[in-house]
């Protein structure tokens, strides 16, 4: 393995170690796992945030081929039904893995690309959202799609404001659970 992908190894099982304290992984710890020089991770990545943005976005990706893969195989239920159960399922990532879901999020953000993680998530929505809405047009349901993600997104970046403004707690699952849903209805307009 050559050194860079020995940091980004390095670097994930640090992340899945340490949780939700990403502040504490030093750039010693990540070369003293990966058996490399200190400097290597200024030369491949630039920056360790830029190595841990990197690794975030790599672990969210094969969520996200997950959530496709569970998608697939929830054929018996009604298309509004998969939609909300995987809207559930993302949020439930989301605040089960605050930290990395927000440097995610953030990162796309920041630089938004053609394949990032957000990308990816609007893809797997978009024939959900089609199935509980045949009837819309193709902008349309590009449109509501883009407007259910960046929501979605919103809900857990501002949970704390929201939860203030609103008396919700997001941080419990029915009240994730139900605010999604109303969401979802006013989105779809069903």
């Amino acid at each position: 393995m050559d050194s860079k992908e020995a940091l980004i190894l390095a670097t994930t099982q640090l992340l899945n170690e340490k949780g939700e304290r990403i502040d504490e992984i030093t750039v010693r710890e990540i070369c003293k796992r990966a058996n490399v020089g200190i400097g290597l991770v200024n030369y491949h990545f630039g920056n360790k945030d830029r190595l841990i943005a990197l690794c975030v976005e790599r672990i969210i990706h094969g969520i996200v081929d997950r959530f496709r893969l569970i998608q697939e195989k929830s054929s018996g239920l009604a298309p509004f039904e998969k939609l909300r159960d995987l809207g559930n399922m993302t949020l439930a990532f989301l605040f089960d893995h605050y930290a990395i879901s927000r440097i995610s999020i953030l990162s796309d953000m920041e630089k938004p690309k053609e394949d990032d993680n957000t990308h990816r998530t609007y893809r797997a929505y978009l024939p959900l959202v089609s199935a509980c809405r045949p009837d819309w047009d193709e902008s349309t349901l590009q449109r509501k799609t883009f407007c259910l993600i960046a929501t979605m997104q919103q809900l857990f970046l501002r949970h704390r404001v929201f939860g203030s403004i609103y008396g919700m707690d997001l941080t419990k699952p029915e009240e994730r659970q139900a605010i999604h849903e109303q969401i979802l209805h006013d989105i779809l307009e069903i």
